[in-house]
């Protein structure tokens, strides 16, 4: 039994060795989710913020749902300070970067890169809803303190 243990205990240590040698950090990460946590904004726009640092280990993206009301139509842009892909779901996005209008339906992509001003607005008779992704991530937490965001399933 001790030849047992004593070979795991060599094997796992040629493997930490190995994966430390190359480089590699081990990061925990969750294979599967619901999401981490929501964030309702004053213009009634609703944020699920799917995939973060918090279950995934590394700041590299960020995906969220977001859900944009009947009427949304803001007077100014604003800003990230990473690139932001839209995959609609739902509706029509009016998707104005830079000044230029982009119709966006179900199926379509908008991008935007980082530092671009961009505007999001309804152009169907029903809420937009879209997939959003960050990269990298960190956009979250520009958009709103932890404290103002409510845990998912906690």
């Amino acid at each position: 039994m001790r030849g047992v243990v004593r070979t795991i205990l060599v094997f796992g240590f040629v493997v930490t060795t190995a994966s430390a040698a190359r480089g590699q950090e081990v990061v925990e990460y969750d294979r599967s989710s619901a999401g981490t946590r929501t964030l309702e904004l004053g213009s009634g726009t609703t944020i699920k913020l799917l995939l973060e640092a918090a279950n995934l280990g590394s700041s590299d993206i960020e995906i969220a749902e977001i859900t944009f009301p009947l009427g949304s139509n803001p007077s100014r842009g604003h800003t990230h300070g990473s690139m932001e892909i839209f995959y609609v779901l739902d509706g029509v996005l009016g998707h104005v970067v830079e000044g230029e209008e982009h119709r966006l339906e179900p199926g379509m992509v908008g991008v935007v890169k980082g530092g671009d001003e961009v505007m999001h607005r309804v152009l169907s008779d029903v809420p937009v809803r879209a997939l959003v992704i960050w990269v990298p991530g960190g956009e979250a937490a520009r958009i709103a303190p932890l404290d103002r965001w409510t845990p998912i399933g906690g």
